[in-house]
């Protein structure tokens, strides 16, 4: 208690309501939306790159690739989507109901075990697949001889280079982008509904079509966009599999013919799809409103099978989890361990694993960093410049690597030759290239394109924390800065910590950016995979592509932890 003889303390600034957020009345809450605006600039500065180089034209170059390439590989890139997104919907869905609505020995491992998919890149199931059904793989051989043929010119299997075998194998890996989502819509259904259904006389299957699945729809329409994106960024399944997608034809462009205009060209077209994509997401629940109780929702009993039906319930389930992870993880384990039994690491193995996680590690800070600053400037200051501006920090995450990376590489190379040319200028030195051949270009990239995790992940966290808090720090006299670091990072590091082991596991498995942006000499665990691939010695690469699978398993062990978190809740 302050006593009549001491001078009175300076009364404490008024709590900004929660609509305003701090006033950035101070330096400092200035600072906070410059930056926020600054790493916002820096993710559409290449989509305005891109634009750019679009317009400048191709050198003739152009108009054979409208007339020969382009139609091909749009008609390609659309029939891959179009079969990805049925199969995804398909699997997902049905995984999701088969686990909520029945009850089987073994659906508590499936429940998690449905994840595992995630864990491996799509360019790795691939390679994998490519060499078991291989004509002189194990499994057209076991094939052979259980029907009594000796060679593959007497009996082989259909070749898993095409279109068909492309859609399974990249369905197989992503269907759990519709599952996560659509199961958590399916337990959080009233059981009132079910039950209301049950008593007027339907069917378990009649229920799912008439209530739970059109209920569902908004979650299943975000899990097939996210998978189609995921399609659409992919780079080396689809060139294993003889696929060629709009990707492709960027990368070919660029590479191959060294024309730079071309590729940005066909990136637009790309931009296209992806805002298709988006589009129809919102379009599919454009109507969905919803109105929710204040009492707890309970879920609906599921039914309980016995005997075969369980079994058959477990093989159902098993059998996405059986192809899309075990199958190619088992053989990469044995592929691995033939290869280290032989010839042991090897030195540049090594160089590529440190490599990867060096990059990985950096890009995760500045990452965080970034993301921590868009979040918490959107928060501190609501207004909506910065809402604006938060929006389109997160919109790398929708564009695929290699359109981005096309930006970048404009964007890193003008300001690569304007440092030469100055150095030259006044010191009569040559700089080369700096950005792109320090790998501050590949860098960039990640940022831009896993800033939404980053984004996303830390404003949930912020979320949780009320506002009376931040009031609570403004009446002691903290700033916008002191704030974030007494109350906001503490109460948040599990949401922070979430965000950097994701966008760690994105940095390690990227592969279309990383191809485009490397430095020369400079490889990755991705890149080698890739590299040996192409080279059809499949064996050399199964201990990077085991490495990366076992850093994948990590951000689906998180998941799962949360969703038997939310189980229990």
């Amino acid at each position: 208690m302050v006593s009549p003889d001491e001078p009175h303390a300076p009364a404490p600034p008024l709590a900004a309501s929660p609509a305003d957020g701090f006033r950035p009345s101070r330096f400092g809450g200035r600072v906070w939306i410059i930056l926020c605006f600054a790493i916002s600039g820096l993710v559409l500065l290449p989509v305005l790159a891109l634009l750019w180089q679009a317009m400048r034209g191709s050198d003739g170059l152009w108009s054979h690739l409208a007339a020969n390439v382009l139609p091909h590989a749009i008609s390609q890139t659309v029939t891959l989507l179009a079969g990805v997104g049925v199969l995804v919907a398909v699997i997902g869905t049905g995984c999701a109901w088969l686990v909520t609505a029945y009850d089987f020995r073994g659906r508590r491992v499936l429940e998690w075990a449905l994840l595992l998919p995630l864990s491996v890149p799509t360019y790795i199931v691939a390679y994998a697949y490519l060499d078991l059904l291989h004509p002189l793989g194990p499994v057209q051989g076991l094939v052979r001889a259980m029907l009594g043929y000796d060679s593959p010119r007497e009996f082989r299997l259909p070749d898993i280079r095409s279109m068909t075998g492309a859609i399974i194998l990249l369905s197989l890996v992503l269907y759990p982008y519709v599952y996560l989502p659509v199961r958590a819509m399916f337990m959080t259904q009233a059981a009132n509904l079910v039950e209301v259904s049950r008593a007027l006389g339907t069917t378990r299957g009649q229920v799912f079509r008439r209530v739970a699945l059109p209920l569902a729809r908004p979650a299943i329409a975000v899990g097939v966009s996210l998978a189609l994106m995921e399609t659409l960024n992919d780079i080396g399944a689809s060139e294993f599999l003889g696929v060629r997608s709009l990707t492709i034809s960027v990368y070919t462009t660029w590479v191959t013919r060294s024309d730079l205009p071309g590729a940005a060209q066909i990136s637009l077209a790309m931009l296209v799809l992806v805002v298709a994509l988006i589009s129809f997401e919102r379009w599919a629940r454009r109507r969905q409103r919803y109105s929710t109780s204040a009492q707890r929702h309970r879920r609906f009993a599921p039914r309980r099978l016995r005997g075969g039906a369980g079994m058959i319930a477990l093989g159902l389930g098993a059998l996405p989890v059986v192809l899309g992870f075990l199958t190619p993880a088992l053989f990469l384990a044995t592929e691995a361990w033939r290869r280290f039994r032989f010839a042991g690491l090897s030195d540049s193995l090594i160089v590529e694993a440190r490599n990867t996680f060096l990059l990985a590690a950096i890009a995760t800070f500045a990452v965080l960093a970034c993301g921590i600053t868009v979040a918490y400037a959107a928060r501190a200051f609501p207004r909506r410049g910065v809402l604006i501006a938060q929006r389109v920090a997160t919109l790398g995450y929708a564009m695929p690597g290699t359109v981005l990376a096309i930006g970048i590489l404009v964007v890193v190379a003008g300001l690569d030759r304007w440092i030469d040319s100055t150095a030259q200028r006044w010191f009569g030195v040559s700089t080369g290239l700096i950005f792109i051949g320090s790998g501050a270009a590949l860098g960039y990239a990640y940022l831009a394109r896993f800033l939404a995790i980053s984004v996303g992940s830390v404003e949930a966290g912020f979320s949780r924390i009320s506002q009376s808090y931040d009031h609570a720090a403004r009446t002691l006299g903290k700033g916008v800065t002191g704030t974030l670091w007494q109350v906001h990072l503490p109460l948040s590091h599990g949401a922070i910590a979430a965000a950097g082991l994701l966008v760690f596991v994105d940095c390690m498995k990227e592969l279309s950016a990383t191809l485009l942006l490397r430095p020369l000499n400079f490889e990755t665990l991705a890149t080698h995979l890739y590299a040996e691939a192409a080279r059809g010695t499949y064996e050399d690469a199964a201990l990077a592509a085991l490495a990366i699978v076992l850093v994948g398993l990590l951000p689906v062990m998180l998941l799962a932890r949360v969703g038997r978190a939310a189980d229990r809740t």
